[in-house]
C-alpha cells in the first residue's frame, strides 16, 4: 500500500465515522419531530453562514460560478437531503443502510458507465451481482412480511442512491479541489433551497425542542456538510469513485446494528440477510485474499 492510497484510507475512515452517525441522527430527526425540508434547510444556512465569509475573505469564490458547481450542488446537495431526510420518517435506519447505502455503489458504477462509458472490471461486476441479488432477496422477504413492507421510505433511499452515485461520478471527473467542490455544494444549495423554503415550505421548527435543533444543526451544518464532504473527496480523488464509495458504505451498516438496541427497531431475516450480502458486496473480501495469496514472502 502506498502513501496516497494509505491516506485514502484514512478520509474513508472520517467519512464513515461521520456517515455512521448520519443514520442514527437523521432517524433521530424524524423521531424528534424535525422535517425533512426543516433539516434540509437548517443544514445548508448554517454552513452557508460558515463559508460565504471565509470565501469573501480569501477572495476565492470564483469557482462557484463554474456550471459543474451549480450540478453537484443539485445532485448532492439538494436532490439527496430532500429525498434521504424524508426516507427516514417512513423507514428504519436498517433500511436506510441497505436501500440508500447499499444502492450507492451500484449506482455510482451505472453512473460511471452511463455517463463517461466506464467499463465494469472483475471486482465490480462481482460486487454489482452480490449487491443486487441481495437486494431483490431482501426486497422479496419484505414483501412477504406485512410488518416491514417495502415502501416509499425505501424508494426514497433508492433516489437518494441514484442522486449520490450521480454526484461521486461528477465529482470524480470535475477539476475542483476538495474545498472547492464542498463549498459549491453548500452555498449553491442555499442559495437554490432557501428561497423555496422561506416562501412555499411549511415550517414546523417552533415545534421541536430548542436543543434538539441544535444538535442537528450543529452536526448535519458542519461535520456532514463541511468535514465528511472534504473527507469523501479525498478518499475519492486517491481511491477511486467505486472503491471509495463501496467502503464507506460498511458505517451506515454498522449504525444500522447500533440503532437496534439504541433507537429500538426492528429486526427479521430480511434485514440482516440484506445487511450481510450488501456488506459482502461492498467491503470485496476476495480482493483481499487474492492480495495475500500472491504476496511475496520475504
Amino acid at each position: 500500500m502506498n502513501r496516497v492510497q494509505l491516506q485514502g484510507y484514512l478520509f474513508v475512515l472520517i467519512t464513515m465515522c461521520i456517515w455512521g452517525g448520519f443514520t442514527i441522527l437523521s432517524r433521530l430527526s424524524a423521531k424528534w419531530g424535525i422535517v425533512a425540508w426543516d433539516l434540509t434547510a437548517l443544514r445548508f444556512a448554517f454552513a452557508f453562514m460558515i463559508l460565504l465569509p471565509i470565501l469573501l475573505y480569501q477572495r476565492n469564490y470564483q469557482f462557484l460560478f463554474q456550471k459543474q458547481a451549480i450540478v453537484l450542488a443539485l445532485f448532492g446537495g439538494i436532490g439527496y437531503c430532500l429525498t434521504v431526510y424524508s426516507g427516514f420518517y417512513f423507514a428504519p435506519a436498517a433500511h436506510a443502510a441497505i436501500f440508500l447505502n447499499g444502492f450507492i455503489p451500484v449506482c455510482t458504477a451505472v453512473a460511471a458507465y452511463i455517463m463517461y462509458k466506464q467499463p465494469f472490471d472483475r471486482n465490480i461486476w462481482i460486487s454489482v451481482i452480490i449487491m443486487s441479488l441481495s437486494l431483490m432477496l431482501m426486497t422479496y422477504l419484505l414483501s412477504l412480511n406485512s410488518h416491514q413492507p417495502f415502501g416509499l421510505g425505501d424508494l426514497l433511499f433508492v433516489l437518494g442512491a441514484v442522486c449520490w452515485g450521480i454526484f461521486t461520478v461528477l465529482l470524480r471527473e470535475s477539476s475542483l479541489t476538495a474545498w472547492q467542490a464542498m463549498s459549491s455544494v453548500a452555498i449553491w444549495s442555499a442559495i437554490m433551497y432557501l428561497p423555496v423554503y422561506v416562501l412555499f415550505m411549511p415550517k414546523h421548527l417552533a415545534q421541536v425542542e430548542p436543543e434538539h435543533l441544535l444538535i442537528q444543526t450543529l452536526f448535519h451544518g458542519i461535520l456532514v456538510v463541511i468535514v465528511a464532504t472534504l473527507s469523501y473527496v479525498e478518499a475519492i480523488k486517491r481511491l477511486g469513485a467505486f472503491q471509495a464509495g463501496s467502503i464507506v458504505t460498511l458505517a451506515p451498516f454498522i449504525a444500522a446494528v447500533l440503532a437496534i438496541p439504541l433507537l429500538n427497531e426492528p429486526v427479521s431475516p430480511a434485514i440482516i440477510c440484506g445487511l450481510i450480502g450488501i456488506g459482502f458486496g461492498a467491503l470485496q473480501p476476495w480482493r483481499w485474499l487474492a492480495y495475500r495469496r500472491h504476496k511475496p514472502v520475504i
